[in-house]
Formats: C-alpha cells, sequence, structure tokens
C-alpha cells in the first residue's frame, strides 16, 4: 500500500501502525504518531489500520537548549 511518512511516499507491507514502526525499524524508539494529523497514543498502534493514502508522522522527542 501506498502512504505518506514525514511527507515522504513510500509503499509499506504493514496494516497497522505498530507494524509500520516495526518495518521503518523504530518499534522500540520513543515516537510520537499521527495519523492523518491526529495524535495516535502509543497504546493504540497495535490496533491502528492504516489505509492507502494516510499520511503518518514520526516525531522523536529532541533534548537540548
Amino acid at each position: 500500500m501506498k502512504i505518506i511518512v514525514n511527507g515522504e511516499a513510500m509503499e509499506i507491507a504493514s496494516s497497522t501502525l505498530a507494524g509500520l514502526l516495526m518495518e521503518l525499524g523504530k518499534g522500540d524508539a520513543k515516537v510520537a504518531t499521527s495519523l492523518n494529523e491526529a495524535f495516535v497514543p502509543k497504546a493504540l498502534r497495535q490496533t491502528q489500520p492504516l489505509k492507502n493514502g494516510d499520511r503518518v508522522e514520526i516525531v522523536a522527542p529532541r533534548q537540548g537548549g
């Protein structure tokens, strides 16, 4: 299926948000996620389905000052 991840079009095999994170090598990373501009909490990623054309944002926290 084709989706947009952080502004980049890509073809993925995963059908859930958690699966996408694993596919991208971010399964254990501490990240925030949104799907079509709506925040998706970590607890809901396993059951959050993805569909063709979805827009996903994956953001890692930053530290510094």
